[in-house]
């Protein structure tokens, strides 16, 4: 089965649809499927709906497609970088479903897995509760939370192989694993594309039996937030 494509378009390509459910990997700035986004924004797809930790920032990662209109729904932890997103959240234009860091990785897990739902301690007693089942367990209140289940996975990687064997570097390495295996199908951007066997199968982060499609290319190295102070002056 070939999975190694030219380009994120012809990766990309007979997998988009209006309204579909995307689960995207990233961290602030850190693995951030770009090539991928570059091509959702190219094709034109809209009423799209994200899961994923944050948007980015206006130019870059998901903020590219919020700037065109072609995102209806995020499910999110954080939006603070983003002030396109805030601006089209408090107008009303955008629909958010706000998810705790860790309910939001463990649902893209629990989908990964098969498993429809489970239940959590984490937003008992707030607004993240609203509306939810609450069930109790050795005498402490739970919420029921639900897996995610996405129509697409988009993920960035350091090294794949053709098999689709995935390793990430460092942060990359959190939203993308869980992003990567909730999607029905999966769609890799890679730094490096290396021979099969080469990889030491210890220091595999994602085997391949979750990726259907992987592209190489170029990527922008961005620091999120740059702190510096001035030279002390001789």
């Amino acid at each position: 089965m070939k999975k190694v494509y030219a380009n994120a378009t012809e990766a990309l390509d007979g997998v988009l649809s209006d309204g579909m459910l995307i689960a995207a990997g990233g961290f602030g700035l850190c693995g951030i499927p770009e090539l991928l986004l570059e091509a959702i924004r190219e094709s034109g797809v809209k009423d799209l709906t994200f899961a994923s930790n944050n948007a980015g920032v206006d130019d870059f990662g998901i903020g590219i497609l919020l700037q065109t209109k072609q995102v209806k729904k995020m499910i999110s932890s954080y939006v603070g970088e983003n002030a396109e997103f805030m601006r089209q959240y408090l107008s009303g234009e955008l629909e958010l479903e706000f998810n705790p860091q860790g309910t939001l990785a463990e649902r893209m897990r629990a989908g990964g897995a098969g498993i429809p739902g489970f239940y959590t301690k984490t937003g008992v007693g707030t607004v993240i509760a609203e509306g939810k089942e609450h069930k109790d367990f050795n005498g402490e209140t739970y919420i029921l939370e639900e897996g995610i289940f996405a129509d697409l996975a988009i993920v960035k990687a350091w090294k794949a192989d053709d098999t689709g064997n995935l390793v990430f570097r460092k942060t990359a390495r959190n939203f993308n694993v869980p992003a990567a295996t909730c999607g029905k199908i999966c769609v890799a951007e890679v730094e490096e594309i290396v021979p099969r066997g080469s990889l030491d199968p210890d220091c595999i982060h994602l085997p391949g039996i979750y990726v259907h499609r992987i592209i190489q290319g170029e990527h922008e190295k961005r620091i999120e937030q740059r702190t510096t102070r001035k030279k002390e002056e001789a």
